[in-house]
Order: structure tokens, then sequence, then C-alpha cells
């Protein structure tokens, strides 16, 4: 079977490192995405990956504990450089070849964000975990998702999730909840679905970037997607 993805930007968040924990880094989580991406890595697949920091702290609630917004999203950005050291730990130890690139210049952690770098690395079969963002206070991992895979010219975001797709409601709250299988950018946004922050999502629509939300804790997942079977929800420009 012919792979129908060769570049992607996988987007995981920072609570899904938590494992069952209230808050920090599950080493188990670390070592089932380690495995995940070595699938993906050895059928040829080249992977960008964006972390979120909410395992460790979250910009948004900043305000709550009495630290002002942009230095919280700063805090946050910097979440996001621990977890991808971690991830990168992992991935290294399984002889995996990563770059660790930050939006937040760190000479002795990580290499700054240049783009025709970041690609090379790519089509050497190295992962490039982009960490910090996009370096500037109010914007999300998600926008540095959307930001990245647009620059990279992957071929698609996934954004792994606890839940299997995309449906008309909380389908944690709501059982009568329907999935879709696949839906537009226009759909999503005329029925107010979650699914990326605005500008994120703006940014996908507006360059044609396609994203499945998928259930990123069933191990097939990944690699089905992959050879184009039918997974999770594909969100495109095209009508569902």
């Amino acid at each position: 079977m012919a792979l129908k993805y060769r570049r992607v930007m996988l987007k995981l968040s920072g609570e899904t490192l938590m494992g069952d924990q209230q808050y920090g880094i599950d080493p188990k989580k670390l070592q089932y995405y380690s495995q995940q991406i070595q699938e993906l890595i050895d059928i040829g697949v080249e992977v960008a990956v964006v972390i979120g920091g909410g395992n460790i702290f979250r910009g948004l609630s900043a305000s709550q504990s009495g630290v002002e917004r942009t230095q919280g999203d700063y805090m946050g950005m910097l979440a996001t450089v621990i977890n991808g050291m971690a991830l990168q730990s992992t991935m290294e130890q399984q002889g995996i070849f990563t770059r660790l690139i930050s939006a937040i210049e760190m000479q002795q952690i990580a290499e700054p964000y240049i783009r025709r770098r970041a690609i090379r690395h790519l089509e050497k079969g190295r992962v490039v975990i982009f960490s910090a963002g996009t370096g500037n206070p109010y914007f999300t991992t998600d926008s540095a998702a959307a930001l990245r895979a647009n620059e990279i010219d992957a071929d698609i975001i996934l954004k792994g999730t606890r839940v299997d797709g995309i449906y008309t409601a909380d389908p944690e709250k709501d059982p009568t909840a329907v999935k879709y299988d696949r839906i537009s950018f226009k759909e999503v946004m005329r029925k107010g679905l979650q699914i990326m922050d605005q500008a994120a999502f703006a940014l996908c629509a507006e360059n044609n970037m396609p994203i499945i939300v998928f259930d990123v804790n069933e191990p097939t997942n990944l690699r089905k997607i992959m050879f184009g079977e039918n997974v999770g929800t594909l969100v495109t420009n095209e009508k569902g």
C-alpha cells in the first residue's frame, strides 16, 4: 500500500503526557508516543511534533495565581520546552534521531527555528520537535502547530486527542452526540465546534491545510491514517 501522507505535523496536548496523574509527565506515555512515532519513521513518514504545556503550566490560567497574562504565556512556552526535551530524550534512547527546535532562543538546549534547516532535518529522517509555541504571547500551541505545519509544507495536521473524532456535542457529556467522519472548515465554524483556537483554525482554512482529529491512545490509528484508512474526523475545505 502507498502512503497517503509523507510529511505530517503531530499535535499533542500537554495533558496527554500526564497519564493518570494530576500533573507532570508519565514515563509510560513518553514511551508510548515514542513508539508510535517510531512506527511512522519506519514506514517512511517525515514527522514534526508540537506538544502543549498544560501538564506543567497553562498561560491562560496564570491570572488566577496572580501572574500577569503575558508573563504567564511565556511560562507556558517554557513548559512546552520541558515536554519537548522529555520526548526527545525518550526517543533518542530508542535510537530515533531528533532535533528540538525552540521559538525562543536557548542555545544550550535547542536549535533556533530556521525554516530551511527544519525542513532539511525532516528530509534526513529526523523527528523535529517544535517547542516554545510561536515565541509570542497570546498564541496557543494549536497556533504554533498550524503555523509550523504550513511553513514546513506538511501534508496534514494530526491532532491527537482522547476522543475518536469530532462530534455534534461533547461525547463524554452527551451520549446522543454523533461523530463526523468528514466535515468542512466552514461547517465547523458555522456549528461552533471547538477543534482548535480560532487563529489556528483560520490559518488552516485559509491555506487549505487539512486536519485529522483522532484518538491518539489507540495504537493502530496513526499507521491506519498514513495509509488512507478512515480514522477520526477529517477537516478540509471540501464539503463533508
